[in-house]
């Protein structure tokens, strides 16, 4: 039984660092498309608000996580976007304002 238990709560100890790493990805990728496109990532941070089990380009099943995030232009008025990733690799990143609509996609087949 201490086995077990032990067991399962290394599961949960490795899927939360596991998660952390994926956040800590979804944050830099924000970071450098308001970098680039001259936008302030508000809070300096992501929120999980999805997550799925899908299978990538190799078969393999992995996480789709969709993080949640705001940003200005000029310190104007917030904006949200999302950022969507399998595992480690960005698969979707959402910017959107107005007149301003910024989508970028990337298939699972070009991740590498």
């Amino acid at each position: 039984m201490e086995i077990g238990f032990i067991a399962v709560l290394a599961g949960v100890v490795a899927l939360w660092a596991a998660g952390m790493r994926v956040r800590e990805a979804a944050i830099a990728v924000v970071r450098r498309a308001c970098r680039r496109d001259e936008l302030q990532l508000l809070d300096e941070t992501v929120l999980l608000e999805r997550m799925r089990p899908v299978r990538d380009h190799d078969g393999r099943m992995r996480w789709r996580r969709v993080y949640r995030f705001e940003f200005t232009r000029r310190s104007e008025r917030r904006h949200e976007g999302t950022v969507e990733l399998i595992g480690p690799r960005l698969v979707a990143l959402n910017l959107e304002m107005d007149g301003y609509n910024l989508h970028e996609e990337r298939t699972t087949d070009s991740e590498g």
